[in-house]
């Protein structure tokens, strides 16, 4: 694996380097860079890396400024905590706050290989876990304040028009991540993505009918949600799932 770090004090930056090979011997650091200048350039001549290891206010400016144009993963390494939204909308898989524990970067390590495994499978054909590699929470907008909210209040996830909406038993939330990324970001023994525009909680499924087409149509506890169409293509893994978790 080829990891570039992006970090502008040289002592962290090496710390950064002892861990990563530490947990992964064989790993290839590709790069250490301090600034948002050398970072551009850097990737005008070389080929992405595997994985980007990065500080956000680096010597010149904000790593976001080039992380967002990059589809490289990133593992955000950082002082800061105000920045965890905008990390997560620049191709961030995880947010640590140094000093940088090693169990804790381990865990982001094997974060990244899950999501390499998702992305490599079908879509809605996800494999099971361990508890902590999911999200247990979201951070959610509503009326001007940012929320944490707990993932086993969620009833279901849709997608309206370019809103991602987080609906609980009694609220609904916007959140800025799309449904592909917490399609892949929540506890696949617990959520299902019905189709392209929702996501469901197992146990907010009130009634399942077969329709004659062999789709599904499913109706949840929260009336209001409508009814959620589930493929023909997707039923049986759908029924499987119910039937398994």
């Amino acid at each position: 694996m080829k990891v570039l770090i992006l970090e502008d004090e040289q002592k962290a930056a090496n710390e950064l380097k002892y861990l990563l090979q530490q947990i992964h011997p064989t790993v290839q650091i590709c790069g250490i860079l301090q600034s948002v200048d050398e970072a551009t350039a850097w990737f005008d001549l070389h080929p992405a890396p595997d994985l980007i290891l990065s500080d956000i206010q680096l010597g010149d400016g904000l790593s976001f400024d080039i992380l967002k144009e990059k589809a490289v993963p990133v593992i955000f390494c950082t002082a800061y905590d105000e920045y965890a939204l905008r990390a997560f909308e620049s191709n961030g898989i995880d947010y640590l706050l140094k000093p940088i524990e090693k169990d804790k970067l381990r865990k982001s390590l094997e974060k990244l290989n899950l999501l390499k495994e998702l992305f490599s499978r079908e879509p809605g054909d996800l494999p099971l876990g361990t508890e902590s590699t999911y999200l247990s929470t979201l951070l959610v907008h509503y009326r001007g304040q940012i929320i944490p909210l707990a993932t086993d209040e969620i009833e279901y996830i849709r997608s309206h028009h370019s809103l991602v909406l987080v609906h609980t038993h009694q609220h609904k939330y916007e959140i800025r991540e799309t449904l592909d990324e917490l399609a892949l970001r929540l506890n696949p023994l617990h959520f299902f993505r019905a189709n392209r525009q929702v996501i469901v909680q197992r146990r907010a499924i009130a009634l399942i009918e077969q329709h004659v087409t062999r789709k599904l149509v499913l109706t949840l506890t929260d009336a209001s949600a409508g009814p959620i169409t589930i493929s023909k293509a997707k039923a049986s893994r759908f029924l499987k799932w119910m039937k398994e978790t």
